[in-house]
């Protein structure tokens, strides 16, 4: 589940764990106030062996071509 960030004016920024489909929050719980919604960076980045990203693919993987690979994996044959 994601971890969604709000904004409280007599809080600050809190988060919330919600499900993909969870409408929302519109108040905070703790004090009642009208919270606003923050789109927040996510910390992605596709690691480990046969992977084809900017330097993150393994050594026996084989070289990418420019561009990376076809599917996102390297398959060198």
């Amino acid at each position: 589940m994601p971890l969604r960030e709000y904004d409280c004016p007599k809080c600050g920024t809190f988060e919330v764990i919600q499900k993909m489909d969870a409408e929302p929050l519109t108040e905070h719980e703790s004090c009642g106030s009208k919270v606003e919604r923050r789109i927040s960076l996510s910390s992605f980045s596709l690691k480990g062996g046969g992977w084809c990203s900017d330097g993150y693919a393994s050594s026996s993987a084989g070289s990418c071509p420019p561009g990376g690979c076809a599917g996102g994996a390297c398959n060198p044959s």
